[in-house]
């Protein structure tokens, strides 16, 4: 039985573990960190309920659900509605239940195990270890190009079925509503992330105690393959991001799912990701450039209400009706 170490303890590593264990592979998952701080990453773990077609999400993780979005540009609002809608994730309880499924079929779970290098006793190692990945780093590949994303968690109650979003020249801000919190946070390529976000929350009245930030790759700047026919990305680690809003969860499951399907050849691999990928990427940078432009200096052209898919959006289809 040939065997596959999966570097990286996250929702998109723990997928490709449990698919590849399912097509009969050994394999084995690490991470760094310890059982209790695997799910500790600063992620706002809002996604499309399309996360249900690839992995179990029971209720108790589902903090919220969304049913749409509200852009605030200075002189508009455009509201989103979601279809499909999304959902608020203890990301906390999905890791654990993930964790609980993979050890229940097999798979050999070894935390607490930090990686310094490309493991040679396996057949083929899975790079799943997330935007500063090391795998990336020991292949030798370029870097992705970064943005930062910032959280603060506002102890507060909020029921709200929508989030709001607020645009700036480099990058928005976001309004989250959870079970008990508030959500607030940044993305932005700007270097004075945390002071735009503390200024934002200061105009709401909002005290920010603690903030927790981290680097979102950019994938408006292309994806990042390995050329080792041992060796593999997937999700952060080879930059796949939506480039209007730096999710990645659901586009990392698609492209897991391609891995697997194509595993171990790693050349079939990336040309359906490319295939399935790239014209998205780049009608979405550009896409988002423009709405952005129209929202700042000529906003009557956006309509008041857009039906939307916020995993796979038509952005020019609106402006046309």
């Amino acid at each position: 039985m040939q065997k596959v170490a999966i570097i990286g303890g996250g929702i998109i590593g723990m997928y490709v573990a449990l698919k590849l264990k399912e097509k009969g592979f050994d394999v084995f998952l690490f991470d760094k960190k310890q059982e209790k701080d695997l799910g500790i990453k600063p992620c706002s773990t809002l996604v499309s309920e399309r996360i249900r077609r690839f992995i179990s999400v029971p209720d108790d993780c589902v903090e919220n659900v969304i049913d749409g979005c509200k852009i605030n540009f200075p002189k508009k609002i455009v509201e989103l509605d979601f279809n499909p809608r999304h959902l608020v994730l203890s990301r906390d309880k999905l890791i654990q239940e993930q964790l609980s499924l993979l050890k229940e079929n097999g798979v050999n779970v070894l935390l607490g195990r930090e990686i310094k290098d490309i493991p040679s006793q396996y057949d083929y190692v899975v790079g799943c270890d997330g935007p500063m990945s090391l795998t990336r780093r020991k292949l030798g590949l370029k870097e992705p190009q970064f943005k930062i994303g910032m959280q603060v968690f506002v102890e507060k109650q909020d029921k709200a079925s929508f989030t709001n979003v607020f645009p700036i020249k480099s990058g928005f801000l976001w309004q989250i509503p959870r079970s008990n919190f508030i959500e607030y946070g940044i993305l932005t390529s700007s270097l004075k992330s945390k002071e735009m976000l503390l200024d934002f929350l200061e105009k709401q009245k909002i005290e920010a105690k603690n903030t927790v930030s981290g680097p979102v790759p950019f994938s408006g700047a292309g994806m990042i393959f390995s050329k080792d026919k041992r060796v593999a990305l997937c999700g952060d680690a080879m930059g796949l991001t939506k480039p209007w809003s730096g999710g990645g969860i659901i586009w990392g499951l698609y492209a897991a799912d391609f891995l697997v399907r194509n595993f171990p050849d790693f050349e079939k691999y990336e040309k359906e990701t490319r295939r399935f990928f790239e014209f998205k990427i780049l009608k979405g940078a550009i896409a988002n450039k423009l709405v952005n432009l129209i929202g700042f200096y000529i906003p009557f052209l956006l309509p008041q209400k857009i039906n939307y898919d916020n995993d796979f959006p038509d952005f020019i289809k609106p402006l046309l009706i």
